[in-house]
Protein backbone atom coordinates (compact mmCIF):
# COMPACT_ATOMS: atom_id res chain seq x y z
CA UNK A 1 0.00 0.00 0.00
CA UNK A 2 3.23 2.39 0.23
CA UNK A 3 2.68 5.44 -2.34
CA UNK A 4 -0.52 4.77 -2.94
CA UNK A 5 -2.64 8.10 -3.20
CA UNK A 6 -5.18 9.32 -0.60
CA UNK A 7 -6.70 11.64 -2.59
CA UNK A 8 -8.49 11.97 -5.63
CA UNK A 9 -8.81 15.38 -7.24
CA UNK A 10 -11.62 16.36 -9.39
CA UNK A 11 -11.69 20.01 -11.65
CA UNK A 12 -14.99 22.06 -10.36
CA UNK A 13 -15.61 25.00 -12.27
CA UNK A 14 -16.61 26.88 -9.29
CA UNK A 15 -14.26 25.87 -6.18
CA UNK A 16 -11.18 24.78 -8.49
CA UNK A 17 -9.37 21.42 -7.21
CA UNK A 18 -11.38 19.55 -4.90
CA UNK A 19 -10.01 16.51 -3.01
CA UNK A 20 -12.23 13.53 -2.64
CA UNK A 21 -11.05 10.48 -0.55
CA UNK A 22 -11.40 6.81 -1.65
CA UNK A 23 -14.20 6.51 0.72
CA UNK A 24 -15.99 9.36 -1.15
CA UNK A 25 -15.11 8.14 -4.35
CA UNK A 26 -16.99 5.03 -4.05
CA UNK A 27 -20.07 6.71 -2.29
CA UNK A 28 -19.84 9.10 -5.81
CA UNK A 29 -19.58 5.76 -7.80
CA UNK A 30 -23.09 4.11 -6.37
CA UNK A 31 -25.98 4.15 -9.26
CA UNK A 32 -28.01 6.23 -6.44
CA UNK A 33 -25.09 9.19 -6.67
CA UNK A 34 -24.92 8.99 -10.22
CA UNK A 35 -28.46 9.83 -10.84
CA UNK A 36 -27.98 13.11 -10.05
CA UNK A 37 -26.25 13.85 -12.65
CA UNK A 38 -29.44 13.73 -14.15
CA UNK A 39 -31.16 16.02 -11.67
CA UNK A 40 -30.86 19.58 -12.30
CA UNK A 41 -30.04 21.46 -9.55
CA UNK A 42 -32.25 24.47 -10.13
CA UNK A 43 -35.25 22.48 -11.97
CA UNK A 44 -37.26 24.56 -14.46
CA UNK A 45 -34.80 27.25 -14.50
CA UNK A 46 -32.56 26.31 -17.74
CA UNK A 47 -35.44 27.71 -19.95
CA UNK A 48 -34.88 31.05 -18.26
CA UNK A 49 -31.29 30.80 -18.15
CA UNK A 50 -30.00 28.39 -20.70
CA UNK A 51 -26.53 28.11 -18.33
CA UNK A 52 -28.41 26.51 -15.74
CA UNK A 53 -28.01 22.93 -15.94
CA UNK A 54 -26.01 22.04 -13.23
CA UNK A 55 -26.58 19.32 -11.29
CA UNK A 56 -27.08 18.15 -7.88
CA UNK A 57 -23.96 16.07 -8.53
CA UNK A 58 -21.72 18.57 -9.10
CA UNK A 59 -23.97 20.42 -6.00
CA UNK A 60 -22.94 17.25 -3.53
CA UNK A 61 -19.18 17.28 -4.52
CA UNK A 62 -19.16 21.34 -3.80
CA UNK A 63 -21.31 21.02 -0.56
CA UNK A 64 -18.50 18.72 0.89
CA UNK A 65 -15.76 20.95 -0.45
CA UNK A 66 -17.60 23.92 1.59
CA UNK A 67 -17.76 21.29 4.79
CA UNK A 68 -14.33 21.04 5.01
CA UNK A 69 -13.52 25.03 4.23
CA UNK A 70 -16.12 25.29 7.64
CA UNK A 71 -13.87 22.15 9.71
CA UNK A 72 -11.46 24.17 9.21
CA UNK A 73 -12.10 27.38 9.99
CA UNK A 74 -13.54 26.37 13.21
CA UNK A 75 -10.52 24.32 14.04
CA UNK A 76 -8.47 27.11 13.55
CA UNK A 77 -11.18 29.30 16.15
CA UNK A 78 -10.69 26.44 18.39
CA UNK A 79 -6.45 26.51 18.29
CA UNK A 80 -6.76 30.41 18.90
CA UNK A 81 -9.80 30.10 21.61
CA UNK A 82 -9.52 26.78 23.07
CA UNK A 83 -11.48 27.57 26.09
CA UNK A 84 -14.45 29.41 24.34
CA UNK A 85 -14.44 26.80 21.24
CA UNK A 86 -14.94 23.27 19.99
CA UNK A 87 -12.67 21.90 17.46
CA UNK A 88 -13.82 19.06 14.93
CA UNK A 89 -11.75 16.10 14.87
CA UNK A 90 -10.40 14.05 12.04
CA UNK A 91 -13.15 11.40 12.45
CA UNK A 92 -16.17 13.93 12.57
CA UNK A 93 -15.05 15.61 9.81
CA UNK A 94 -14.74 12.05 7.93
CA UNK A 95 -18.61 11.78 8.39
CA UNK A 96 -19.55 15.55 8.18
CA UNK A 97 -17.84 15.25 4.83
CA UNK A 98 -19.63 12.07 3.65
CA UNK A 99 -22.98 13.67 5.03
CA UNK A 100 -22.90 16.65 2.40
CA UNK A 101 -21.69 14.14 -0.04
CA UNK A 102 -25.62 12.30 0.59
CA UNK A 103 -27.48 15.20 1.48
CA UNK A 104 -29.40 15.75 -1.67
CA UNK A 105 -29.49 11.71 -2.67
CA UNK A 106 -32.78 11.86 -2.35
CA UNK A 107 -34.04 14.78 -4.58
CA UNK A 108 -36.55 13.64 -7.51
CA UNK A 109 -36.39 15.59 -10.83
CA UNK A 110 -37.96 19.10 -10.38
CA UNK A 111 -38.29 18.40 -6.50
CA UNK A 112 -38.94 22.01 -5.86
CA UNK A 113 -41.77 21.94 -8.16
CA UNK A 114 -43.68 18.82 -6.97
CA UNK A 115 -42.72 18.52 -3.46
CA UNK A 116 -41.86 21.69 -1.72
CA UNK A 117 -43.60 24.24 -4.07
CA UNK A 118 -47.09 22.21 -5.09
CA UNK A 119 -46.56 19.43 -1.81
CA UNK A 120 -48.21 16.44 -4.00
CA UNK A 121 -45.28 14.27 -2.21
CA UNK A 122 -43.88 14.44 0.50
CA UNK A 123 -40.57 17.16 0.88
CA UNK A 124 -37.35 15.14 -0.03
CA UNK A 125 -35.80 15.05 3.21
CA UNK A 126 -38.48 13.28 4.83
CA UNK A 127 -36.96 10.12 7.02
CA UNK A 128 -38.72 7.55 5.30
CA UNK A 129 -36.68 9.00 1.92
CA UNK A 130 -33.42 8.45 3.90
CA UNK A 131 -34.58 5.30 4.84
CA UNK A 132 -35.64 3.70 2.06
CA UNK A 133 -32.70 4.98 -0.16
CA UNK A 134 -29.99 3.67 2.38
CA UNK A 135 -31.19 0.88 2.69
CA UNK A 136 -28.86 -2.48 2.95
CA UNK A 137 -30.55 -3.29 -0.69
CA UNK A 138 -29.09 0.12 -2.03
CA UNK A 139 -25.53 0.25 -3.08
CA UNK A 140 -25.22 3.36 -1.57
CA UNK A 141 -26.70 2.14 1.94
CA UNK A 142 -24.76 -1.05 1.69
CA UNK A 143 -21.30 1.00 0.74
CA UNK A 144 -22.19 3.61 3.93
CA UNK A 145 -22.83 0.57 6.24
CA UNK A 146 -19.55 -1.07 5.21
CA UNK A 147 -17.53 2.41 6.14
CA UNK A 148 -19.41 2.13 9.65
CA UNK A 149 -21.07 5.56 8.82
CA UNK A 150 -24.54 4.63 8.51
CA UNK A 151 -26.45 5.84 11.50
CA UNK A 152 -24.16 8.84 12.14
CA UNK A 153 -25.20 9.95 8.63
CA UNK A 154 -28.76 9.47 9.12
CA UNK A 155 -28.73 11.36 12.51
CA UNK A 156 -27.02 14.32 10.69
CA UNK A 157 -29.85 14.56 7.73
CA UNK A 158 -32.50 13.83 10.67
CA UNK A 159 -33.59 10.78 9.29
CA UNK A 160 -32.42 8.12 11.82
CA UNK A 161 -34.04 6.50 14.77
CA UNK A 162 -33.77 10.44 16.60
CA UNK A 163 -30.71 9.79 18.48
CA UNK A 164 -28.41 13.02 19.71
CA UNK A 165 -25.84 14.35 17.84
CA UNK A 166 -23.75 17.61 18.29
CA UNK A 167 -25.68 21.04 16.94
CA UNK A 168 -23.11 21.39 15.15
CA UNK A 169 -23.01 18.62 13.36
CA UNK A 170 -26.28 19.80 11.49
CA UNK A 171 -25.84 23.21 11.23
CA UNK A 172 -22.24 22.62 8.99
CA UNK A 173 -23.65 20.26 6.99
CA UNK A 174 -27.38 22.02 6.30
CA UNK A 175 -27.90 24.81 8.60
CA UNK A 176 -28.54 27.93 8.33
CA UNK A 177 -25.23 29.43 7.01
CA UNK A 178 -23.17 25.94 5.93
CA UNK A 179 -21.89 23.58 3.28
CA UNK A 180 -25.29 23.68 1.26
CA UNK A 181 -26.21 27.41 1.20
CA UNK A 182 -22.42 28.45 0.80
CA UNK A 183 -21.79 26.04 -2.34
CA UNK A 184 -25.44 26.58 -4.20
CA UNK A 185 -25.23 30.14 -4.23
CA UNK A 186 -21.71 30.25 -5.35
CA UNK A 187 -22.71 27.70 -8.33
CA UNK A 188 -26.26 28.93 -9.02
CA UNK A 189 -24.13 32.35 -9.83
CA UNK A 190 -21.79 30.93 -11.95
CA UNK A 191 -24.30 28.78 -14.04
CA UNK A 192 -27.19 31.90 -14.25
CA UNK A 193 -24.13 34.13 -15.10
CA UNK A 194 -25.38 36.43 -12.85
CA UNK A 195 -22.67 38.67 -11.17
CA UNK A 196 -23.51 38.29 -7.27
CA UNK A 197 -20.61 37.16 -5.66
CA UNK A 198 -20.37 35.79 -2.19
CA UNK A 199 -17.04 36.35 -0.30
CA UNK A 200 -15.93 33.11 0.86
CA UNK A 201 -14.31 35.15 3.85
CA UNK A 202 -17.16 34.79 5.69
CA UNK A 203 -16.77 31.27 6.52
CA UNK A 204 -13.59 32.10 8.22
CA UNK A 205 -15.46 34.03 10.66
CA UNK A 206 -17.40 30.58 12.02
CA UNK A 207 -16.45 29.00 15.49
CA UNK A 208 -18.36 26.18 17.39
CA UNK A 209 -19.61 27.83 20.84
CA UNK A 210 -18.41 25.33 23.78
CA UNK A 211 -21.07 25.92 25.70
CA UNK A 212 -24.28 25.57 23.40
CA UNK A 213 -22.50 24.10 20.80
CA UNK A 214 -23.67 25.75 18.07
CA UNK A 215 -21.90 26.85 14.86
CA UNK A 216 -22.11 30.50 15.05
CA UNK A 217 -20.40 33.99 13.59
CA UNK A 218 -18.29 36.07 16.05
CA UNK A 219 -19.40 39.99 15.77
CA UNK A 220 -17.92 40.80 18.55
CA UNK A 221 -14.33 41.83 19.75
CA UNK A 222 -13.56 43.80 23.03
CA UNK A 223 -16.61 44.33 23.53
CA UNK A 224 -17.79 46.28 20.20
CA UNK A 225 -19.40 44.82 17.31
CA UNK A 226 -17.28 44.17 14.19
CA UNK A 227 -19.11 46.06 11.27
CA UNK A 228 -16.56 45.01 8.75
CA UNK A 229 -17.81 40.77 9.55
CA UNK A 230 -21.88 42.18 9.96
CA UNK A 231 -21.31 43.34 6.26
CA UNK A 232 -20.32 40.44 4.86
CA UNK A 233 -23.08 38.53 6.54
CA UNK A 234 -25.74 40.88 5.17
CA UNK A 235 -24.18 40.49 1.69
CA UNK A 236 -24.46 36.65 1.81
CA UNK A 237 -28.23 37.51 2.71
CA UNK A 238 -28.83 40.14 0.20
CA UNK A 239 -27.63 37.79 -2.80
CA UNK A 240 -30.25 35.01 -1.11
CA UNK A 241 -32.47 37.55 -1.79
CA UNK A 242 -31.55 38.49 -5.01
CA UNK A 243 -31.53 35.03 -6.01
CA UNK A 244 -34.03 34.39 -4.94
CA UNK A 245 -36.03 37.36 -6.54
CA UNK A 246 -34.55 36.80 -10.19
CA UNK A 247 -33.89 33.23 -10.20
CA UNK A 248 -35.68 30.99 -7.86
CA UNK A 249 -39.15 32.69 -7.93
CA UNK A 250 -38.78 34.18 -11.33
CA UNK A 251 -42.11 34.26 -12.88
CA UNK A 252 -41.49 32.07 -15.82
CA UNK A 253 -39.99 29.53 -13.72
CA UNK A 254 -43.12 28.74 -11.54
CA UNK A 255 -45.06 29.03 -15.14
CA UNK A 256 -42.91 26.18 -16.12
CA UNK A 257 -43.36 24.40 -12.52
CA UNK A 258 -46.69 24.97 -12.16
CA UNK A 259 -46.83 23.07 -15.83
CA UNK A 260 -45.06 20.27 -14.71
CA UNK A 261 -47.21 19.99 -11.37
CA UNK A 262 -50.39 19.59 -13.16
CA UNK A 263 -48.89 17.05 -15.50
CA UNK A 264 -47.65 15.00 -12.45
CA UNK A 265 -51.35 15.95 -10.59
CA UNK A 266 -53.35 14.72 -13.39
CA UNK A 267 -51.57 11.17 -13.92
CA UNK A 268 -51.92 10.34 -10.21
CA UNK A 269 -55.40 11.76 -10.29
CA UNK A 270 -55.92 8.86 -12.77
CA UNK A 271 -53.63 6.03 -11.14
CA UNK A 272 -51.23 6.14 -13.84
CA UNK A 273 -48.23 6.84 -11.15
CA UNK A 274 -47.29 6.69 -7.76
CA UNK A 275 -44.71 8.93 -5.82
CA UNK A 276 -42.36 6.04 -5.27
CA UNK A 277 -41.59 5.80 -9.34
CA UNK A 278 -40.38 9.32 -8.88
CA UNK A 279 -37.58 8.37 -6.60
CA UNK A 280 -34.86 6.50 -9.22
CA UNK A 281 -35.76 9.21 -12.02
CA UNK A 282 -33.58 11.57 -13.93
CA UNK A 283 -34.97 15.16 -14.92
CA UNK A 284 -35.80 13.12 -18.59
CA UNK A 285 -36.76 10.36 -17.72
CA UNK A 286 -39.47 11.65 -15.69
CA UNK A 287 -40.69 13.03 -18.37
CA UNK A 288 -40.85 9.79 -20.50
CA UNK A 289 -42.50 8.12 -17.43
CA UNK A 290 -45.52 10.73 -17.25
CA UNK A 291 -45.91 10.22 -20.97
CA UNK A 292 -46.05 6.42 -21.33
CA UNK A 293 -47.74 6.34 -17.96
CA UNK A 294 -50.79 7.02 -19.56
CA UNK A 295 -51.09 4.86 -22.26
CA UNK A 296 -54.38 2.95 -20.49
CA UNK A 297 -55.55 5.64 -18.52
CA UNK A 298 -59.29 7.55 -20.38
CA UNK A 299 -58.56 9.34 -23.15
CA UNK A 300 -59.10 12.82 -21.64
CA UNK A 301 -56.98 12.23 -18.64
CA UNK A 302 -53.98 11.11 -21.09
CA UNK A 303 -54.47 14.04 -23.25
CA UNK A 304 -53.68 16.38 -20.47
CA UNK A 305 -50.74 14.44 -19.59
CA UNK A 306 -48.99 14.63 -22.80
CA UNK A 307 -49.99 17.85 -23.89
CA UNK A 308 -49.25 19.15 -20.40
CA UNK A 309 -45.38 17.47 -21.24
CA UNK A 310 -45.48 18.83 -24.58
CA UNK A 311 -46.01 22.11 -23.99
CA UNK A 312 -43.50 22.14 -21.62
CA UNK A 313 -40.27 20.05 -23.83
CA UNK A 314 -41.13 22.89 -26.07
CA UNK A 315 -41.32 25.83 -23.89
CA UNK A 316 -44.82 26.91 -24.26
CA UNK A 317 -45.12 28.32 -20.91
CA UNK A 318 -48.82 29.57 -19.56
CA UNK A 319 -48.85 32.83 -19.28
CA UNK A 320 -49.67 35.12 -16.76
CA UNK A 321 -53.39 36.64 -16.26
CA UNK A 322 -53.61 37.94 -12.64
CA UNK A 323 -50.75 38.18 -9.81
CA UNK A 324 -52.02 38.53 -6.47
CA UNK A 325 -48.68 40.00 -4.37
CA UNK A 326 -48.18 39.50 -0.37
CA UNK A 327 -47.24 43.33 -0.47
CA UNK A 328 -50.58 44.35 -1.97
CA UNK A 329 -52.51 41.12 0.21
CA UNK A 330 -51.05 40.61 3.04
CA UNK A 331 -54.55 40.39 4.82
CA UNK A 332 -55.82 37.56 2.74
CA UNK A 333 -52.64 35.59 1.90
CA UNK A 334 -53.24 33.03 5.02
CA UNK A 335 -56.99 32.48 4.01
CA UNK A 336 -55.72 32.46 0.15
CA UNK A 337 -53.20 29.47 1.09
CA UNK A 338 -55.43 27.58 3.44
CA UNK A 339 -58.16 27.59 0.85
CA UNK A 340 -56.26 26.24 -1.94
CA UNK A 341 -52.71 24.91 -1.04
CA UNK A 342 -53.28 23.53 2.04
CA UNK A 343 -53.71 20.12 3.00
CA UNK A 344 -57.09 19.56 0.56
CA UNK A 345 -57.07 22.65 -0.86
CA UNK A 346 -56.90 20.72 -4.75
CA UNK A 347 -60.59 20.10 -4.78
CA UNK A 348 -60.97 23.75 -4.28
CA UNK A 349 -58.28 24.85 -6.57
CA UNK A 350 -59.77 22.74 -9.35
CA UNK A 351 -63.05 23.88 -8.77
CA UNK A 352 -62.09 27.55 -9.62
CA UNK A 353 -60.04 26.62 -12.24
CA UNK A 354 -62.76 25.39 -13.70
CA UNK A 355 -65.75 28.56 -13.05
CA UNK A 356 -62.82 30.13 -14.71
CA UNK A 357 -62.43 28.54 -17.84
CA UNK A 358 -65.79 28.14 -18.10
CA UNK A 359 -66.82 31.46 -18.24
CA UNK A 360 -63.90 32.62 -20.16
CA UNK A 361 -64.86 29.93 -22.35
CA UNK A 362 -68.72 31.53 -22.44
CA UNK A 363 -67.04 35.27 -23.62
CA UNK A 364 -65.17 34.41 -26.34
CA UNK A 365 -65.42 30.99 -27.62
CA UNK A 366 -61.85 29.59 -26.50
CA UNK A 367 -60.73 27.12 -24.36
CA UNK A 368 -58.39 27.60 -21.71
CA UNK A 369 -56.47 26.07 -19.58
CA UNK A 370 -56.53 27.75 -16.42
CA UNK A 371 -53.32 26.97 -13.59
CA UNK A 372 -54.34 28.30 -10.13
CA UNK A 373 -50.31 28.48 -8.60
CA UNK A 374 -48.27 29.99 -5.81
CA UNK A 375 -44.94 28.66 -5.50
CA UNK A 376 -44.53 28.82 -1.83
CA UNK A 377 -47.31 28.83 1.16
CA UNK A 378 -45.00 31.66 2.97
CA UNK A 379 -41.67 33.30 2.61
CA UNK A 380 -39.29 33.42 5.25
CA UNK A 381 -34.90 34.19 5.03
CA UNK A 382 -34.66 31.37 6.98
CA UNK A 383 -30.61 32.24 6.54
CA UNK A 384 -31.18 35.39 9.50
CA UNK A 385 -31.60 32.89 11.95
CA UNK A 386 -27.96 32.01 11.58
CA UNK A 387 -26.27 32.15 15.50
CA UNK A 388 -24.12 34.96 15.92
CA UNK A 389 -22.46 36.54 19.63
CA UNK A 390 -23.66 40.19 19.57
CA UNK A 391 -21.27 42.24 22.00
CA UNK A 392 -22.58 42.81 25.51
CA UNK A 393 -24.57 39.19 24.87
CA UNK A 394 -23.26 36.30 26.88
CA UNK A 395 -25.04 33.59 24.87
CA UNK A 396 -25.05 33.12 21.29
CA UNK A 397 -28.28 34.12 19.23
CA UNK A 398 -29.79 34.16 15.90
CA UNK A 399 -28.88 36.82 14.51
CA UNK A 400 -32.36 37.67 13.39
CA UNK A 401 -33.54 38.77 17.04
CA UNK A 402 -30.85 41.62 16.73
CA UNK A 403 -32.72 42.86 13.08
CA UNK A 404 -34.16 46.28 15.08
CA UNK A 405 -30.32 47.07 15.32
CA UNK A 406 -29.30 46.23 11.42
CA UNK A 407 -32.32 48.24 9.65
CA UNK A 408 -31.01 46.37 6.37
CA UNK A 409 -31.50 42.72 8.12
CA UNK A 410 -34.93 44.11 8.44
CA UNK A 411 -35.71 45.20 5.19
CA UNK A 412 -34.43 42.36 3.82
CA UNK A 413 -36.66 39.97 5.80
CA UNK A 414 -39.40 42.12 4.52
CA UNK A 415 -38.62 42.06 1.18
CA UNK A 416 -38.00 38.43 1.14
CA UNK A 417 -41.94 38.19 2.65
CA UNK A 418 -43.20 39.96 -0.13
CA UNK A 419 -41.84 37.93 -2.62
CA UNK A 420 -44.49 35.59 -2.40
CA UNK A 421 -47.04 35.75 -4.84
CA UNK A 422 -50.35 34.32 -5.98
CA UNK A 423 -50.75 33.21 -9.42
CA UNK A 424 -53.14 32.56 -12.38
CA UNK A 425 -51.89 31.32 -15.73
CA UNK A 426 -53.64 30.66 -19.02
CA UNK A 427 -52.45 28.81 -21.69
CA UNK A 428 -52.77 31.30 -24.52
CA UNK A 429 -50.71 34.21 -26.19
CA UNK A 430 -54.14 35.90 -27.45
CA UNK A 431 -54.13 39.50 -24.96
CA UNK A 432 -57.39 39.41 -25.29
CA UNK A 433 -58.31 36.23 -24.03
CA UNK A 434 -55.68 36.88 -21.19
CA UNK A 435 -57.97 40.36 -20.24
CA UNK A 436 -61.18 38.22 -20.26
CA UNK A 437 -59.35 36.00 -17.67
CA UNK A 438 -58.22 38.75 -16.02
CA UNK A 439 -61.78 39.98 -15.61
CA UNK A 440 -63.23 36.76 -14.50
CA UNK A 441 -60.83 35.77 -12.23
CA UNK A 442 -60.55 39.11 -10.27
CA UNK A 443 -64.05 38.26 -9.98
CA UNK A 444 -63.22 34.86 -8.26
CA UNK A 445 -60.74 35.91 -6.07
CA UNK A 446 -62.45 39.19 -5.21
CA UNK A 447 -61.14 39.61 -1.54
CA UNK A 448 -57.19 39.56 -2.90
CA UNK A 449 -56.02 42.82 -4.96
CA UNK A 450 -54.16 42.00 -8.44
CA UNK A 451 -50.86 44.02 -9.35
CA UNK A 452 -50.90 42.93 -13.00
CA UNK A 453 -51.94 44.93 -16.03
CA UNK A 454 -52.07 41.93 -19.45
CA UNK A 455 -50.35 43.88 -22.37
CA UNK A 456 -52.21 44.55 -25.47
CA UNK A 457 -50.36 43.86 -28.42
Amino acid sequence: MTGRKRYSVVRDPVHGDIHLTHEEMRVLDTPEMQRLRGVKQLGTAFLVFPGAVHTRFDHSIGALHMTQRIVDAVNLSFELDPKACVGVSEQEARVLRLASLVHDATHVPFGHSIEDQDGIFGRHDLPYRFQRLFAPSTRLGAVLRELGVLDDVLAILEAGDGRAVPAYWRQIVGGTIAADILDYLARDAYFTGLRLAIDERVVSYLKIDRVSGNLYIDLAKHDLLREDILSEVVRMLEARYYFSERVYYHHAKVAAGALLARAVEAALACGAVKESDFYDRTDESVLDLLERSVDKAPRAAKERVRGLVQRFRERRLPKRACVFPRYENEAVQESLVQRFFAPGGAKARAEAEARIADLVRFATGKEVEIIVYCPAKSMQLKEARMHVRWPGVQETRPLCEFAARVPRLADLERSYRDLWKFYVFADSSDPSVLAKVQEVARVEFAEARNAYEVKSR
